[in-house]
């Protein structure tokens, strides 16, 4: 029996290469392993594995972890090797191709942070409900 609040599969845990034909497979594998609809889970784990691609180059090693949080929540977290490239929530230009990844992250996540570690950081999110499927 799982816990209150657990994801059906219980947690998740997912080593791999952060490149870009990596992101969708890791999406379905995301809604797989939650058992339904997730699209604020699957838009988080994208956003923040993408930022690793951008800003630490792509081939990085990810850690990708999924687990259920207070208050029904889902958590998303995803460490990499670069504890100096800090994520940040900026204002893109209407004209702007990019930068919106963390505004959206923001968004559709009730909180996100930072925790950084010897030689690594974990960037993490928790949305609303199972899956990130928010009731009203």
């Amino acid at each position: 029996m799982r816990a209150p609040g657990e994801p059906p599969g219980g947690p998740l845990t997912l080593e791999l290469l952060a490149v870009p034909k990596e992101v969708p497979e890791l999406r379905r594998a995301v809604r797989a392993h939650l058992g339904g609809p997730c699209a604020d889970v699957q838009l988080c784990v994208s956003e923040i594995v993408g930022n690793v691609i951008r800003h630490l180059g792509e081939g990085t090693p990810v850690t990708v972890h999924i687990r259920s949080a207070a208050g029904g929540r889902t958590r998303v977290e995803v460490t990499d090797p670069g504890p100096g490239a800090l994520p940040v929530l900026v204002r893109a230009a209407e004209d702007a191709e990019g930068g919106r990844g963390m505004a959206l992250l923001d968004a559709v996540a009730v909180r996100w942070g930072v925790r950084q570690g010897a030689g690594r950081k974990t960037v993490w999110c928790e949305v609303g409900g199972i899956g990130g499927v928010t009731t009203a």
